[in-house]
Order: structure tokens, then C-alpha cells, then sequence
């Protein structure tokens, strides 16, 4: 099979069965009816003319739909990835020129796309694991925040000129109190809040974000209401052809950092949803064939008038409920909304913009998980910490910053945890074999003569000293005379050179003394380093016991022939 035969999407329209079809163009059909909306409030939330959303919808899933693995992933612009979008493309863009902002952010779909391919030829999905619980949950409580407090103004039909969530904050309260709100705006804004909510919690079937956009459409085109509120304006004619005029290298340079970020988390997110759909329906996601899928939509989106796009946690599920077998749902959708722009161009000419808002606010809530920070500080109050962090990172000084933060953060998390691990020393006991934590079970009793300890880390620059004095500490505290020392070592997985400085200091205090140092269960690797750092002929094998009650029964062999 040739190379073109061996893409997921041409691979499954060689295996397609008959009957999926009806389900797939039906789910396809339904997902539009999100798609449309969808896309474009969050091209409006990243500060984006709304029709950039619906080119950042088109070609993505089509390209997904030829090299994308999994067979119904919903790619498109979303709520996470709208204020990464503004934050790098805005203060780089001509005021006032949207042509400048979609220029750039299709360059910065560009590079986000090669990022992501070079990534996946890479075999660097593991990066993803740098974002953890912690941080994820709080970055995505921030994106709420500031997603729903830029779009306030405009559901409630005034503008804010602040730059920040604390200041766009104040000025709404100001804006709000100072009776700034347009009575007609705020009321097709907060009704279709109201439908939306009213329909997701008591008519689930029915498409609540359908129905209020269609609504507020109808509402305004008979009231003739285009000159009274802002409107979200007619689309432009025909389909975009690649354009990035005004874009200098200089700009190219300024939007890599943020690529970077965009890419690790457009990745990240879509990683998680993929994996969890492909085993939902028992099948198997390589990411790093993943990330090269997304790469291809992200740089075929910034071609054709979008911008960076991720897998929709929204849409996805709606493409799986209405039944959907493969890619042809999004194909179908992709379609569909390819008819819609040029078809109807101008029925957006009657979408009210706060009704739009209302469609981008009632998805970002969906990303706020108070419960989860609740369960995070029951669990762990370090991890409960970080994510805290990365909330106030992201929602105060700023997305990329707080996310970056957050990961350095943790990583001061991981030293922190090795520079004081869980040491102790073991004991036995009556009622069960083998050797215990004494902390667990002081009833336990020490064999004369031994000192058995453990320590729960690897063992490297900022803990070796530490392990070398509590050592020492437990050698003074037993009973003389103490022979021999045996480190329990199946915990320790690392070892470096200041290390294993400390272990030959500490070697050298206990042969002062007449006692012995002996390891048990030591990992083959860390005993390779041993002799790579070429220390073979102080500890050789004679130290070395494959278990703990190996080397217990040598200290006895030793002590009985010395005695």
C-alpha cells in the first residue's frame, strides 16, 4: 500500500461499512448546528472577525478527516485557546485593521502547525506531561474567568476599554452601576442565556445553542433591530485564499513563544480527548500520530483564513451521542458549513453580538471546575498550591506567563518532595514476615549489632547530604554496638555524582567505626553508575544483596564466624 493509502481517512473509506452512513451524515448534520455558533464567538473571543471561526472550522476537519487517527474527533476553535490567540496576535496587529489581526493569526496557526509536526516526527508527546492536574485544572478555571468577563460587555451591549481581568472587571462594575447597559442588547443576551441553560437543563435533546442563535436571527431581521445593537455583520464573499500581507519576520520571531505555548496546549487537550474516545469504542490513538494530525489541520487552517485550533471537548461528545462512526461526521459538518457561507453569507448580518456572547459564555462555563479544586485541596494541599497558582498566573499576569510559572512551580515541587523524602528505619515484627517501617509499627524489634534503613528517593545533589546524616543520626541512636549498616535500595532509582560523594563519605564514617555498608535490592542501573562513576573497587560485589533478608542472613553468617 502506498503511502497516501496508508492515512486514517483513506484507510476507513476502504473499510466503510454501508451501514454507518445515515448515522454519520446525521451527526454530521447535527454537529453544524454547533459548529456555526460555535466558531464563531470564539474567533470573536480571541479578537477575531467571527468568520475567521468558521474557515478555523472548514478546513481543519477536512484535513483531520484524511491523516487525523481517531475516527470521530471534533477539531475546531476553542474556548481555551481564544485568549492565548488574542494575547499573541493583538498587540502585534494594525488598530482597527481586522485584515492585520487574520493575517497573523494564521501565521500563528502556521507555526503552531509545524511545531506540532515536528513534535510528532519527534516522538515528543511526552511533553504534554508537563502540564499535570494541578495545573490544567487551574489554567482552565482562568480561561473561564477571563472568557466570560471579556464577553460581558458585550451580552449586556457596552464596551470596555481595560487591559487585564482585575481592571476589565472594575470597569464592568463601573460600566454596570453607571447604568452603561442597552436595555434592547442585554435583553437578547441574557434571553438567549436563558434558552441555552433552559434547554441543556430540561430539553437536553434539543439544541439549545441552535435555537436561540436562530431566534435571535429571526427577532432581529423582523424587528429590524441592525441599526439599534451591534450585529456580528454579513460574511464575506467566497472562501479565503492565503493571505498574510503586512506580516514581517519580525512579527514571525514575536509569535513563536506563544506558538510554543499554543501548541503544548492545543496538544495536550486534544491528546486527552482522543485517547479517551478511542477507548470508548475499544481502539488504540499513537500520539505522536496525533500530533502530527493536529499539526496538518493547524498550518491547513492558517492557509485558508483561520487560526490555531485544538479537539472541541464540546463537540466531540455531541458527534459521538448523534451517532457517529467516522470521519464523514465532520466531513458532513465541514460541508455543511462550507453551504452556509456561501449560501447565506448574509444571514449573519442579523446576529445580534450579544446573543453570540451568550453562546461563548455558556461553553466557558463548562470549563469551571470549583468541585475539582475542592476535591484537589482535600487531596493534596501542595498540588491543591500549584493549581491555585496557575489559576492566578493565567487570569493576573497573563496566559503563556501563568502557564510557564505553573510548570516551573511544579517542577520546585518534584525537587522539594526528593530533597526531603520519607526515610526510615526497618524493624521486624512477631506477627509477619519480613522487615517493617518503624514508624508503622513501633512494636518491632531491632536485630543487635544492625542497622536497616530505607530511603524513599533517588538520590542526588540536593538530598545526598541529607541522607548521609540520617544515617549517621540512626547509627548514634541504636544500641552499640552497631556492625553493619544495610540500605533497603529498591527505592532509589537516580543517582549522581555529589551522591555518590556523599556515599563514599559516609562509607569512610562508618569503617572509622568498624561497621560495615552493605545495599540490598539495588536496581542494576544504579549499580552501573556506581561503576561508572568508578567507585567498583570500594563497593563490589561483596556489598551487594538481591533482597533485604539476603543480606540479613550474611550479617548473621559474619557475625557468627567473627564470634
Amino acid at each position: 500500500m502506498t503511502g497516501v493509502g496508508r492515512l486514517p481517512g483513506i484507510s476507513t473509506a476502504r473499510e466503510y461499512r454501508r451501514e454507518w452512513l445515515r448515522s454519520d451524515v446525521t451527526a454530521g448534520l447535527v454537529l453544524t448546528a454547533l459548529l456555526i455558533p460555535a466558531g464563531m464567538g470564539y474567533a470573536e473571543a480571541a479578537g477575531l472577525p467571527a468568520y475567521a471561526g468558521l474557515y478555523a472550522t472548514i478546513v481543519p476537519l477536512l484535513a483531520y478527516a484524511v491523516v487525523g487517527p481517531s475516527k470521530i474527533l471534533v477539531l475546531g476553535p476553542d474556548s481555551s485557546l481564544a485568549p492565548l490567540i488574542a494575547a499573541a496576535v493583538l498587540p502585534l496587529a494594525v488598530a482597527g485593521n481586522p485584515d492585520s489581526a487574520l493575517a497573523l493569526a494564521g501565521v500563528l496557526a502556521v507555526l503552531v502547525g509545524a511545531i506540532l509536526l515536528v513534535g510528532g516526527f519527534l516522538r515528543l508527546g511526552f511533553v504534554t506531561e508537563l502540564l499535570s492536574k494541578p495545573i490544567r485544572l487551574g489554567y482552565l478555571n482562568a480561561i473561564a474567568l477571563i472568557v466570560v468577563v471579556g464577553q460581558l460587555p458585550k451580552l449586556l451591549g457596552f464596551s470596555v476599554d481595560a487591559s487585564g481581568v482585575l481592571a476589565e472587571i472594575a470597569e464592568i462594575g463601573r460600566s454596570v452601576f453607571g447604568n452603561d447597559i442597552d436595555p434592547l442588547a442585554a435583553a437578547i443576551g441574557i434571553g438567549s442565556l436563558v434558552v441555552i441553560v433552559a434547554c441543556r437543563v430540561w430539553l437536553p435533546r434539543v439544541p439549545g445553542v441552535l435555537v436561540a442563535v436562530i431566534g435571535a436571527i429571526a427577532l432581529s431581521a423582523a424587528a429590524g433591530l441592525t441599526d439599534d445593537i451591534g450585529m456580528v455583520g454579513a460574511l464575506p464573499r467566497g472562501l479565503p485564499l492565503p493571505s498574510f500581507g503586512g506580516v514581517t519576520w519580525h512579527d514571525v520571531g514575536q509569535l513563536i513563544g506563544p506558538a510554543a505555548g499554543i501548541a503544548l496546549i492545543a496538544f495536550a487537550d486534544s491528546g486527552v480527548l482522543s485517547r479517551t474516545f478511542a477507548a470508548r469504542h475499544g481502539e488504540d490513538v499513537n500520539g505522536s500520530t496525533e500530533m502530527k494530525a493536529i499539526g496538518v489541520a493547524n498550518v491547513a487552517g492558517g492557509l485558508f483564513g483561520g487560526f490555531p485550533i485544538s479537539a472541541s471537548g464540546s463537540r466531540t461528545p455531541v458527534a459521538e451521542q448523534s451517532g457517529a462512526h467516522t470521519q464523514l461526521a465532520s466531513v458532513v459538518g465541514a460541508l455543511a458549513v462550507l453551504l452556509f457561507v456561501l449560501l447565506a453569507p448574509g444571514v449573519t448580518a442579523y446576529l445580534p453580538d450579544a446573543a453570540l456572547a451568550a453562546v461563548v459564555i455558556v461553553a466557558a462555563t463548562a470549563l469551571i471546575d470549583v468541585r475539582g479544586m475542592f476535591q484537589m485541596w482535600r487531596m493534596s494541599t501542595v498540588e491543591f498550591a500549584l493549581a491555585v497558582a496557575a489559576f492566578l498566573g493565567v487570569a493576573l499576569v497573563g496566559v503563556l506567563q501563568g502557564i510557564l510559572v505553573a510548570i516551573g512551580l511544579s517542577f520546585v515541587a518534584v525537587v522539594a518532595q526528593a530533597w526531603q523524602p520519607y526515610r526510615t528505619e526497618l524493624v521486624r515484627t512477631d506477627d509477619r514476615p519480613g522487615f517493617h517501617d518503624v514508624e508503622r509499627h513501633p512494636d518491632g524489634h531491632r536485630i543487635p549489632g544492625l542497622v536497616l534503613v530505607r530511603f524513599d528517593a533517588p538520590l542526588f545533589f540536593a538530598n545526598g547530604q541529607i541522607f548521609d546524616e540520617y544515617v549517621r543520626s540512626v547509627v548514634a541512636k541504636a544500641p552499640p554496638p552497631v556492625e553493619w549498616v544495610i540500605l533497603a535500595a529498591e527505592p532509589i532509582t537516580g543517582l549522581d555524582t555529589t551522591a555518590v560523594d556523599e556515599l563514599v563519605d559516609l562509607d569512610n564514617y562508618l569503617e572509622s567505626k568498624g561497621i560495615r555498608l552493605a545495599f540490598a535490592e539495588m536496581k542494576g542501573p544504579i549499580k552501573d553508575k556506581l561503576i561508572r562513576f568508578g567507585v567498583q573497587d570500594r563497593f563490589d560485589a561483596t556489598h551487594f544483596y538481591p533482597t533485604v533478608d539476603a543480606a540479613v542472613d550474611a550479617f548473621h553468617r559474619r557475625t557468627a564466624a567473627d564470634s
